[in-house]
């Protein structure tokens, strides 16, 4: 099958990402639309659905069709959510009785950790596939969303590099950029549940065939180097991955939704006035291998 197959897509950049259009995210998707999403996304690894207000069981079914679905963080520090299903994750401001959230609340450390070059929940030691975001209510001005393209990053790094990076693992640590914000109120237990996870600094994306760069803000160390030479190293990397040609910007409507692959992209939020209200809501899939295992 070609790469989105029976889609309607419009290219939003010179390397990577795309709009979809003709399809209504509210009805199931059959088979054959699925897998032409899932080519899509092999190609474009960032897919933006205009015009998709969905409803919190919306969000959650049309998630679910991609594959199980994660809490992420949430499930290390037990915090209270403002939705009525779990699985979705909050990238608002919003305050758990649904005000704008006080600058002083703690729920807000989320939203600036956001604002760090990252894939979704790398720290955890289970096959992360996509993450999906529905902006219900944004900000006039700010809070866009960008996404670099981790294949394209690979192919224009200098071989020099390439030979550092050989064999090298990150460490991916759940709690190292909350930490470096000033968010260190972590109880042991809570930091039992999220072990650092050792991932490939270079690693193969298993729809495209393509090497991929991954360095993350979430990484604390780098196999056979010291603490300082390692943090330095994914630095220098996040700096290369993140240059403007290899960068897709979006800049939010009410109803958008986004998928990303993050496997081959790294992506932020953009700062914006945290007085002004804004609701974006978050489902992230694991590979369906996971679901098959644990049937």
């Amino acid at each position: 099958m070609n790469p989105g197959q029976g889609l309607s897509l419009k290219p939003l950049h010179p390397l990577f990402a795309a709009e979809v259009f003709g399809l209504n995210l509210k009805q199931a998707l059959d088979a054959d639309t699925i897998r032409a999403i899932d080519a899509a996304m092999d190609e474009y690894a960032v897919l933006v659905f205009r015009n998709q207000p969905l409803t919190e069981a919306e969000q959650v079914a049309c998630a679910r069709q991609f594959g199980p679905l994660d809490a992420g963080l949430r499930k290390a520090t037990g915090a209270a959510t403002r939705f009525k299903h779990e699985e979705l994750i909050d990238i608002g401001n919003l305050a758990l009785d649904g005000a704008v959230a006080d600058r002083e609340n703690a729920r807000l450390i989320g939203v600036l950790a956001n604002q760090l070059w990252h894939a979704d929940s790398t720290f955890q030691d289970v096959p992360v596939k996509y993450s999906m975001l529905s902006a219900v209510v944004v900000p006039a001005e700010g809070g866009q969303t960008q996404w670099a393209d981790l294949r394209a990053a690979w192919d224009g790094l200098p071989e020099q590099t390439r030979g550092l990076l050989a064999g090298r693992t990150g460490r991916h640590s759940a709690f190292h950029s909350r930490i470096a914000l000033g968010d260190d109120r972590y109880s042991e237990e809570q930091l039992r549940r999220f072990p650092p996870v050792e991932r490939a600094l270079v690693h193969v994306h298993p729809g495209s065939s393509r090497k991929v760069l991954y360095p993350s803000v979430h990484i604390d160390r780098v196999s056979g180097m010291t603490v300082p030479e390692g943090r330095l190293l994914v630095a220098e990397l996040l700096e290369h991955a993140t240059q403007p040609q290899f960068v897709y910007t979006h800049t939010w409507q009410a109803g958008d939704y986004v998928m990303w692959d993050n496997r081959s992209t790294l992506h932020r939020g953009k700062r914006y006035d945290l007085a002004a209200r804004r609701d974006l809501r978050r489902t992230t899939t694991l590979e369906r291998s996971v679901a098959r295992a644990s049937a």
